[in-house]
């Protein structure tokens, strides 16, 4: 019998709801700091993106240079939402229950912010030590680096592996990575454009829901 491919997942927004959470902080972080107006459309155009880069499109968008010296604000507000608030994205649990094969996180978040994310929403399990961060290589999502990265870690084979993404800029690092891209869309900062926007970036499918995820892995012959 085969062995299942490997599956790669995107932890914010495809593991868990968290996308409003952290447009939430950022927004009273950059206030705190007299910067007002960093609001959730804002931060939609960043979805994907580690800190570092988001406060450079930050200031690109508008204006605002947001202190170095506070970087570390961001989390703790983040964190503070995250402990109260964060939950799994609907019917994720039943998912990875069922799923079979190799699978790890590869996200744009530090191990930090990965690692208590999935402790607080009971995940954690599903994954082990198999958690990548973009902090572990060269280049953030769009470029390939962090797939690459967890590919060679499972010891897959790039063109075997099946990324789940919700970030345009996912999308297309996996598609760079030579990798096959799911988009989600079941998180809760969806929106009317994003499966088209997903479908543009080149995911192979997009999934409102991890029942449709299922049927789309089975076409892989991926038990979930």
């Amino acid at each position: 019998m085969a062995r299942p491919r490997p599956i790669i997942f995107d932890c914010d927004g495809v593991l868990v709801d968290s996308e409003p959470l952290a447009a939430r902080a950022y927004e009273r972080v950059y206030e705190k700091h007299g910067m007002p107006g960093v609001h959730g459309g804002i931060i939609a155009q960043c979805v994907g993106m580690k800190q570092s880069d988001i406060i450079v499109r930050i200031k690109e968008l508008t204006g605002h240079q947001f202190p170095a010296a506070a970087d570390g604000d961001i989390w703790a507000e983040t964190k503070a939402l995250f402990t109260e608030e964060l939950k799994p994205t609907p019917g994720i649990a039943a998912f990875l229950e069922t799923l079979e094969g190799d699978r790890c996180v590869a996200s744009s978040s530090s191990v930090e912010r990965i690692n208590h994310s999935l402790a607080v929403t009971g995940l954690a399990h599903f994954f082990g030590e198999a958690i990548y961060s973009s902090s572990m290589v060269k280049n953030g999502k769009p470029a390939p680096d962090i797939f690459l990265f967890a590919a060679a870690k499972m010891g897959g084979a790039p063109a075997d592996c099946i990324v789940i993404e919700d970030s345009p800029f996912g999308i297309q690092g996996a598609v760079a990575a030579g990798m096959t891209a799911i988009g989600y869309t079941g998180g809760g900062h969806t929106y009317v454009e994003h499966a088209a926007r997903l479908t543009a970036a080149g995911a192979d499918f997009v999934c409102a829901d991890w029942h449709d995820v299922s049927r789309q892995l089975s076409k892989f012959g991926v038990p979930a």
